[in-house]
């Protein structure tokens, strides 16, 4: 194949890694669906910066719960004047590794964040930030501590 190409993911989990955290939210995907590198890790830039900003570094975890295994390949065709004497077209398309993904399932976890019930909202409004950078329809879903909001 000719090797994998270096992952963006910086961090697969950020905040306060230790912290004992009762509220547990996740972003679920909805339908299946490859979900590039690139767009993982703008999802956790957007929510770890806005829960960053809300809630502080020590109230939250978030854990990007994915990891990209499948390798992307592209075959780039030649363009421009006499790149039909120069290109193979087709043949032997087997292309060079440009990137990354991860293979989802419906209701698969995306992004994990836990964090106290005062900060439920932030937490939520982050991973709906997050889920705008996914390239399909996702859920918010309340996978603990759901008896200690006041919804």
């Amino acid at each position: 194949m000719g090797g994998v190409p270096n992952l963006r993911i910086a961090q697969f989990n950020t905040g306060n890694i230790k912290g004992d955290f009762p509220v547990v939210l996740s972003l679920r995907t909805k339908e299946r669906v490859q979900i590039r590198h690139t767009a993982l890790e703008a999802g956790r830039i957007s929510a770890n910066r806005y829960l960053q900003k809300m809630a502080g570094v020590m109230n939250y975890h978030l854990n990007v719960h994915v990891y990209p295994h499948i390798v992307l390949r592209e075959n780039k065709m030649a363009t421009g004047a006499g790149a039909d004497r120069i290109s193979s077209g087709m043949r032997q398309a087997f292309g060079k590794a440009v990137g990354s993904a991860a293979r989802m399932k419906p209701g698969q976890q995306i992004i994990i964040v836990r964090t106290t019930p005062k900060y439920f909202v932030a937490a939520k409004t982050a991973l709906r930030k997050a889920a705008m950078k996914m390239p399909t329809p996702c859920s918010i879903t309340v996978d603990e501590g759901a008896e200690l909001l006041k919804l």
